[in-house]
């Protein structure tokens, strides 16, 4: 297709595979996390490499178009990530708080392994399908707490035992539109070939969301870059997901010169934060436009996107909850009794990635939502974040690259007051609320330890936690081993 990047939540770039490497003994908790990440290594048949943080994308890669084209392809990746947390000020603490060290255990960790597979069918057609296993559990067992969740790969549930499923299944239709050609390299859900600069391309079945919408050059991929979800996504962007964070349905993209058109129709869970998702797009449903358009200041490529969506599901709102509570006199509010269908709410972003230099990129996020209905994603209605990406080239290390970003987030007026009057949400939820906007800083150091293996230090510090100044603040540290082929 070229363009697309794969997430999933929430991302998944990887990098290409050749050779091989050595066990990874360090991974001990869980045992599984040997075996899975094993079964990717062996011998490929791609080059391996990473681009610094200006270079050109690979669609507008330097390969003569009469370079390879694939007709099928296998990829794999797995990533793991532990994290604990500190003591921190907690006075009180409600059904769904962010626990202290003292009173729950103090780690967190997931392991995913994911086999990429696609093939090509007739002209311009592509069929893709994942494979994925996941294991893992947030702090205190539940994915509570936070408004930034802070491990993107967390899925909503602890799973204690490896559970394996389809991630994505789709076909991919490219209709070419002229405007001479370029080589798309191959990479996961990627065949690499020629394709006409200016196309159509249309994609339906189980896919991520943010696979196509809300892509940034340096903060998409918690495998990867940053970890905290309202860094790398816009944290008021409510997008499609099931509990293990895909979805299902199609999405058009349109690639014109300098311009990236990009809609889509995907499923909504039939209950918010459930499994189970309306394949019908008739009731439940999800819609998102989004406009890209990529440029060079000084040679430096760059790129800047807005973002509109708006949902309708069976969702409730806040200001109904309060008032339901009043009329009845019964206390805390609960959302989950005014679940109507057909709710509607909508929302908007804007994003900007720039490399400033040869090693150095920046980028930014603004977003935001009414905030007046449940989240079908985080609890998150405004939410500002940034950051700056920089490459080791300058001590020596090309390969590595060391992150620092922010993230500000907010809720609405209705949200704040049914939190006030003890009100919970899926993931928030303190039994009362001192309120102050919740403030993320994020750094991360990921070094290339040995050819395709990335190990990555991770540090963030969560003020306000779930809004509440009460209650923090949270230090959390982490690792991240990740490999792809």
């Amino acid at each position: 297709m070229g363009g697309i990047s794969l997430n999933r939540h929430m991302p998944m770039l990887g990098l290409q595979y050749s050779g091989s490497i050595a066990p990874m003994y360090f991974l001990n908790r869980p045992i599984y996390a040997q075996l899975i990440l094993c079964c990717f290594i062996g011998a490929g048949s791609s080059a391996f490499a990473i681009a610094p943080v200006d270079s050109e994308p690979v669609v507008d890669s330097k390969v003569p178009l009469m370079g390879e084209t694939e007709r099928w392809s296998i990829h794999g990746q797995a990533t793991y990530m532990l994290q604990q947390r500190n003591n921190f000020n907690s006075p009180y603490a409600g059904q769904n708080s962010l626990l202290n060290k003292s009173a729950s255990p103090a780690d967190s960790y997931s392991l995913s392994a994911t086999a990429f597979i696609g093939t090509r069918l007739w002209q311009g057609a592509e069929v893709y399908w994942n494979g994925e296993m996941f294991q893992g559990s947030p702090f205190d067992g539940h994915l509570t707490g936070v408004g930034g969740v802070y491990n993107g790969e967390l899925q909503k549930g602890a799973y204690p035992n490896p559970v394996f499923y389809t991630a994505r299944a789709f076909l991919r239709q490219t209709i070419g539109l002229g405007g001479g050609q370029e080589h798309i390299a191959g990479e996961a859900n990627q065949l690499a070939g020629n394709l006409d600069k200016n196309r159509l391309v249309l994609s339906y079945g189980k896919i991520a969301t943010l696979d196509y919408f809300d892509d940034n050059a340096y903060s998409h991929d918690p495998r990867t870059q940053f970890q905290n979800a309202s860094i790398f996504s816009m944290g008021a962007y409510g997008y499609a997901a099931d509990t293990k964070g895909y979805t299902y349905g199609a999405v058009a993209e349109w690639y014109q010169a300098n311009y990236i058109l990009k809609a889509a129709r995907l499923a909504l869970p039939t209950i918010p934060n459930t499994a189970q998702l309306d394949y019908s797009l008739s009731k439940d449903y999800s819609n998102q436009v989004e406009l890209t358009r990529t440029h060079a200041i000084n040679g430096r490529a760059g790129a800047v996107r807005g973002l509109f969506f708006q949902q309708r599901a069976f969702m409730g709102t806040y200001q109904n909850a309060l008032n339901l509570a009043q009329q009845t006199n019964t206390t805390p509010p609960n959302i989950t009794n005014v679940r109507q269908a057909s709710t509607n709410t909508w929302g908007y972003g804007f994003n900007f990635d720039q490399a400033l230099s040869q090693d150095i990129g920046i980028f930014g996020r603004w977003s935001w939502n009414p905030g007046a209905a449940e989240t079908q994603t985080l609890d998150i209605s405004k939410s500002l974040s940034g950051g700056v990406s920089v490459k080791g080239a300058s001590w020596s290390r090309p390969y590595d690259t060391l992150g620092v970003g922010f993230a500000v987030n907010g809720i609405s007026s209705a949200q704040i007051s049914y939190l006030q009057d003890g009100g919970m949400t899926t993931f928030i939820g303190d039994g009362k609320l001192s309120y102050k906007p919740e403030q993320v800083l994020e750094t991360y150091y990921s070094a290339q330890a040995y050819k395709e293996l990335f190990i990555s230090l991770n540090y963030q510090r969560i003020a306000n936690p779930a809004y509440n100044a009460a209650r923090g603040p949270v230090n959390i540290i982490g690792v991240r081993a990740h490999v792809s082929i």
